[in-house]
């Protein structure tokens, strides 16, 4: 394994992988457009790290970061890549890169309902072993409701709004609801 993790560089190619693989990595209602998430990239309101084995692209991460929080809005490793350990080197490059700083992310709730009720606990445990710990917090984004993981510190709810209103404008504010809500921990 010969790993490098590096910030996106435009190109067609590039981005066809990279929105071949966030179309498949992720169910509908959790993406927002690609485009969207690009033209971010590109306006400097988030950032896109790709991950490389050698030449060949194996997953990305998706971050947006406001003053000293981090987002890691997405993180997809192509499937055949999966249970490798790429995952975790990436998660790495995201922790190193954003040293000192509290990195989030929003989860799908543990339902024992749901049909990937399995995969949801091993994404938890994944993210667990990487030093996260699960917060009291709940984030819904358009109908999806996500728990809160977060590494190096509590995110509280204003923190979240502001970040969110700093990369997705007025504009989407106005027509997706995207907030945050829970308690303070108790022994943070």
């Amino acid at each position: 394994m010969n790993i490098t993790i590096k910030s996106f560089r435009s190109g067609k190619n590039m981005e066809k992988e990279l929105k071949m693989l966030y179309n498949t990595a992720f169910p509908a209602e959790e993406r927002a457009p690609f485009h969207m998430l690009m033209s971010r990239v590109k306006n400097g309101k988030a950032e896109m790290l790709t991950a490389f084995d050698g030449d060949e692209f194996i997953g990305f991460a998706y971050m947006v970061c406001h003053e000293d929080v981090v987002y890691l809005f997405y993180l997809a490793v192509k499937e055949s890549k999966r249970g490798m350990g790429y995952g975790s080197l990436i998660i790495a490059g995201v922790k190193k890169k954003y040293h000192g700083k509290r990195i989030f992310l929003a989860r799908e709730q543990l339902d024992k309902s749901a049909p990937n009720y399995s995969q949801r606990v091993s994404r938890r445990e994944f993210y667990l072993r990487r030093g996260f710990k699960d917060q009291p917090l709940l984030i819904q984004e358009a109908s999806v409701v996500y728990d809160v993981m977060s590494i190096g510190g509590y995110i509280h709810p204003d923190e979240y709004d502001s970040l969110i209103k700093s990369w997705s404008g007025k504009l989407i504010g106005m027509f997706v609801k995207m907030y945050m809500i829970g308690t303070e921990p108790v022994d943070e």
